[in-house]
């Protein structure tokens, strides 16, 4: 009789590979507990530092985010963290995309937000690139940014549990196809848990102060800003009138609503700086009252939603470290949108973010325009 032949055995199935992830380190604190943190979750991790730094960068500003310093410290703490890590260069892309606008902004009168232009054009642009060039599934960051999935499966960010370091104002411009690819794993904790969560983990950084300043900008912005563009004078002029009541030495070094530092003629009489024209090398100064905006315009839009779903009323943040007021949707396409505020708002700065919200949901944003005036003749 013959023997049956045993049945065999499926060999059982192979497990899918962890979800492989490119986590930017920029030698900080924040960071570096998002790779750790990655880590223990069991993805595979690989860190990256863009490097940004020119070979001349000068050595007082090397105590900076994204320094040679804090590359140096970031490869340590891969090293302890048990991922590997690697320097990216991004110099060309940097100077290109926003230390070149950074200048061009300040010279046409406006006050730029760099970081926002990192985010949208390197950061979560380029680096993105470079993690589906490496098979990586997602990009991971420190920032303080929660990822919400809705009831249809899309990827909202809604702002970070610590009101004190929500980080959304700064991520309006990311674009909206690289949401599923992007991870925060501190987004849902306050600041001090998160040294608290790398001193029990002896991360080096578990107490590293943080970086206040513009990564590319040592010292104070006007002293850098005065390096970069040369001085031409010119008037300053009320508003109301046109009538000349002092001097500048180029509009570069003027913001919307500043009020010390102008050296009027009639000292005694307190004005802001509410428009600057650098096509006549004109700062126009006024009442609290002119610098009061009823609405804004805004352009190079960016929506992390489709259009049609725009709610009519919106919360705007104008600036970061404020609180969103309430506005009226005028007019919103794929190039901008027009607002109308609640309450006037003091002082909205062209060239800023004007970031809109829906509760803690992030919408999307633009860069606000010039403010449209009727401005006196020029006698």
């Amino acid at each position: 009789m013959t023997q049956a032949a045993p049945t065999p055995v499926p060999a059982p199935p192979t497990p899918a590979p962890a979800p492989r992830v490119l986590c930017a380190m920029s030698g900080g604190v924040d960071s570096s507990v998002t790779a750790a943190l990655l880590k223990e979750q069991g993805y595979q991790v690989i860190g990256a530092m863009m490097r940004f730094w020119p070979d001349d960068k000068r050595v007082d500003t090397f105590d900076s985010c994204c320094s040679p310093d804090a590359a140096f410290e970031a490869r340590r703490v891969a090293e302890q963290v048990g991922v590997p890590f690697y320097l990216l260069d991004y110099r060309e892309q940097f100077q290109r995309h926003i230390v070149g606008p950074f200048v061009d902004e300040y010279a046409r009168g406006r006050t730029p937000n760099p970081c926002v232009n990192c985010n949208t054009k390197v950061k979560f642009d380029e680096l993105v690139k470079k993690a589906r060039m490496l098979g990586c599934q997602y990009v991971a960051t420190g920032h303080y940014v929660k990822r919400v999935e809705n009831e249809r499966g899309e990827v909202e960010f809604w702002r970070g549990d610590d009101p004190r370091k929500d980080q959304t104002y700064f991520l309006w411009g990311t674009p909206r196809d690289a949401l599923p690819h992007i991870l925060f794993p501190v987004g849902e904790l306050e600041k001090p848990r998160v040294r608290e969560l790398a001193a029990e983990r002896g991360l080096l950084t578990a107490s590293k102060p943080e970086s206040q300043n513009i990564c590319f900008v040592p010292g104070k912005v006007q002293d850098w800003v005065a390096e970069q563009l040369p001085q031409s004078r010119g008037a300053i002029r009320e508003i109301a009138t046109g009538e000349v009541v002092g001097e500048h030495l180029g509009t570069q070094f003027y913001t919307l609503g500043q009020k010390k530092g102008l050296g009027l003629y009639q000292s005694h009489r307190v004005r802001y700086v509410v428009h600057l024209d650098p096509a006549t090398n004109t700062v126009w100064v006024g009442d609290h009252e002119d610098c009061l905006w009823d609405g804004l315009r805004a352009e190079g839009a960016n929506y992390l939603l489709d259009l049609a779903e725009l709610p009519d009323e919106v919360e705007v943040q104008v600036r970061y470290r404020t609180k969103p007021v309430r506005a009226t949707v005028v007019h919103a396409d794929e190039h901008g949108f027009e607002l109308k505020f609640a309450e006037p708002q003091f002082a909205v700065a062209p060239g800023q973010s004007a970031v809109l919200y829906a509760g803690p949901r992030l919408l999307g944003g633009g860069l606000i325009a010039d403010h449209v005036r009727e401005l006196p003749a020029l006698g």
